[in-house]
């Protein structure tokens, strides 16, 4: 998959999930929207490359990369935007594991469907 499709893809399933989120604790949708697409510019470049790496290696080591990786690019988004929300507690985490989760679906269905 080309990485415009990946990011665009990535901000389409994600920024809406992290609004929706984030207003359970009052964050208004424009500073969520705003902080979902911040944290991806963050992340999504240095997944890429990442990743990329493993592109031609046996199927275990990119599974494994990706697994590994996708950890940590929640953790970091939960982080960033506790910082940009000034939000505290599970709320974070919760939404950056959620919303990863679906844009990694999103992306296996998308890179299946297409071939």
């Amino acid at each position: 998959m080309p990485y415009l499709l990946a990011l665009g893809l990535t901000l389409l399933v994600e920024v809406p999930l992290y609004v929706a989120a984030l207003s359970l604790d009052q964050v208004r949708p424009v500073r969520a929207a705003a902080a979902a697409v911040a944290v991806n510019c963050a992340t999504h470049p240095l997944l890429w490359w990442f990743l990329g790496r493993f592109t031609g290696e046996a199927a275990a080591a990119y599974w494994t990369a990706l697994a590994l990786a996708e950890a940590a690019v929640v953790l970091l988004e939960a982080a960033l935007l506790a910082v940009l929300t000034a939000r505290r507690g599970a709320l974070p985490y919760a939404a950056s594991f959620t919303a990863n989760a679906a844009s990694v679906l999103a992306g296996l269905l998308v890179a299946r469907a297409t071939g």
